[in-house]
């Protein structure tokens, strides 16, 4: 098949051009930078505010994979206009171009978009997703490790100093691996009456997921340290993302949007929302795949 991938050089969309390519797709992928020639991918130049370029990412495909999107923004507009707009933006490229079947990459946040201004725009995505007169499938990841991330790499970095400060300790939460992820993607392409108009929250298959403290602690076992954990409140938190910000400026990682969905205590994956299971199921058991991402980082000289 013919897929047209945004977010393509992004962690998830390495992963997923990666398995693309190996599985003999041909792949149609955007990007903003100028990339080395790849056997089976075509390069688009553009983003996600370039119509021209989203049309032409999109001509001849049989179908789309949205993967790109904003995950830390100052404030409400720009997570509007990389989550909003732009899903808006490749959704009529798609309608223009015949594309028949969208498969769309959200987020397990916008199960709650009153609690943070990245899963309100989350979830207004999915809603012109599901109107945009495409076949759709929506797959809300919880968070993702593997290779290359650079989110969940903070928790890495902080174990290897041995002190891990976490979320409220009522809290709980699902991961998957990505390329698990990136497996499912692929899975969902081909469209069928199974899939089709339904929303998947995929994950590691651990039932009710990690407590902050399991999560926290096996990272640790990963890095080979035992780390003290420390839970702090939302205030606390808080108080932390002012200090991110003020050092690292628009690099931060850790938000005031952020805290608002990170102290809420259920992020764990809805039981009849997992995929179907003779279509996937994931093959990475977490602790294996955190100890192979931390070796990952250390042999790329991340850590």
């Amino acid at each position: 098949m013919t897929i047209a991938i945004t977010g393509a050089t992004g962690f998830v969309g390495q992963a997923l051009l990666d398995r693309a390519v190996k599985a003999g797709h041909e792949v149609r992928a955007l990007t903003r930078r100028e990339q080395p020639p790849r056997a089976g991918v075509e390069w688009v130049r553009g983003d996600l505010d370039n119509r021209a370029a989203l049309r032409k990412l999109c001509k001849g495909a049989e179908a789309a994979i949205h993967v790109a999107g904003v995950v830390n923004a100052p404030d409400a507009a720009g997570f509007e206009a990389g989550n909003v707009t732009g899903t808006l933006n490749l959704i009529e490229a798609a309608r223009h171009q015949g594309v028949p079947r969208l498969v769309h990459v959200s987020s397990l946040s916008a199960r709650e978009p009153d609690l943070s201004a990245y899963g309100a725009s989350k979830a207004r995505a999915e809603k012109l997703v599901m109107a945009g007169g495409i076949d759709w499938t929506i797959v809300r990841p919880p968070a993702i490790y593997g290779p290359r991330d650079t989110e969940m790499f903070e928790l890495f970095r902080l174990a290897r100093w041995g002190l891990m400060p976490m979320p409220p300790s009522e809290g709980r939460t699902s991961v998957i691996h990505v390329d698990d992820l990136a497996r499912l993607l692929l899975a969902l392409v081909p469209a069928s009456e199974d899939v089709s108009h339904q929303v998947y929250e995929p994950d590691d298959g651990r039932k009710q997921g990690w407590s902050h403290y399991e999560l926290a602690r096996t990272v640790g076992w990963a890095m080979g340290r035992r780390p003290w954990v420390v839970h702090l409140s939302r205030a606390s938190l808080e108080r932390v993302a002012r200090a991110d910000r003020f050092v690292r400026k628009h690099k931060a990682k850790l938000t005031l949007d952020r805290v608002g969905y990170m102290t809420h205590p259920d992020w764990v994956v809805t039981h009849d929302a997992r995929p179907p299971a003779d279509l996937w199921r994931p093959l990475i058991p977490t602790r294996e795949g955190l100890k192979a991402t931390a070796d990952w980082y250390r042999e790329n000289k991340w850590l």
